[in-house]
């Protein structure tokens, strides 16, 4: 039950983040009429770091090391961005997909292989190893 909650958080933290996403994305390619690549992995840059701050607190309520585990979400990216850039590119160029659908199936492609990836290897050690926060006596 309490994996089942922690995959529940997960989406709903990444619902946000997608949120974030999407609307920096439309204000950058749609507003400001940045180039799609740069507009796409600005709003990636905005939602990784949203994603990441909430469900390491409190979906897998870690107390590894920030700057460590922040390096393997990085790593996680650093393969993760240029695959999602080429494949926005087949999608929208090569298939015609209009731009917000590929974002949208990217997206979904994240939050399948960043769950596994965080759960099992980023925070799979020090998962609910940060200590409870006590309320401050009045």
């Amino acid at each position: 039950m309490k994996e089942w909650i922690r995959v529940v958080k997960f989406v709903l933290f990444s619902i946000s983040a997608g949120l974030i996403e999407m609307s920096s994305f439309a204000l950058l390619n749609e507003t400001l009429h940045w180039p799609y690549w740069l507009s796409y992995l600005i709003a990636l840059v905005l939602s990784v770091l949203w994603n990441f701050t909430l469900n390491r607190k409190f979906t897998f309520q870690s107390a590894a090391n920030v700057p460590i585990a922040m390096l393997k979400v990085a790593a996680y990216y650093a393969v993760f961005t240029p695959l999602t850039t080429w494949l926005e590119h087949v999608y929208t160029m090569q298939w015609g997909w209009n731009e917000y659908l590929a974002t949208g199936a990217n997206m979904v492609l994240n939050l399948v292989t960043e769950f596994l990836y965080q759960r099992f290897f980023v925070f799979g050690k020090t998962l609910d190893t940060r200590p409870v926060e006590k309320a401050p006596k009045e």
